[in-house]
């Protein structure tokens, strides 16, 4: 392919875009066919499960029930701000504070048969005083 070939593509790309002046007098370039708009990202709610695994139900998670604080499992890419609307969304509570835990995964042995336990990441979430959250382990 020659080089000369190159330009010449250029140069039909750059023919497509037209100047066109709107209500005020401005100019703008608008290339035919107009861009195609990416849908907006799925609201909160509908992605709430896929953010909020499962409760994580100990003896220590249940004592923190008592102080207005949860436990849950949560997928490793969530942040803060995505597991309070989430939580706010499934369980129609003021969430005032979150607090995240990345738990590594662990080398295990059982006789010859050697092994990892998986990693999770799990979020402490504080809610305002008065409301509750009904958690049931899976």
């Amino acid at each position: 392919m020659p080089l000369s070939s190159i330009f010449k593509k250029r140069k039909d790309k750059e023919k497509k875009i037209k100047q066109v002046t709107d209500v005020k007098g401005i100019k703008e370039k608008k290339i035919n066919p107009p861009y195609v708009v990416k849908p907006h990202k799925e609201s909160i709610g509908s992605q709430a499960y896929s953010i909020l695994k499962n409760p994580h139900v100990t003896e220590k998670s249940s004592d923190l029930a008592k102080k207005n604080q949860y436990v849950f499992q949560v997928g490793e890419r969530a942040n803060k701000t995505e597991i309070k609307k989430s939580v706010a969304a499934l369980y129609g509570v003021d969430v005032l504070d979150v607090k995240t835990i990345k738990i590594p995964r662990k080398f295990r042995r059982k006789g010859k048969q050697k092994g990892w336990k998986k990693g999770y990441k799990k979020a402490i979430i504080k809610i305002k005083e008065g409301q509750k959250i009904e958690v049931l382990p899976r």
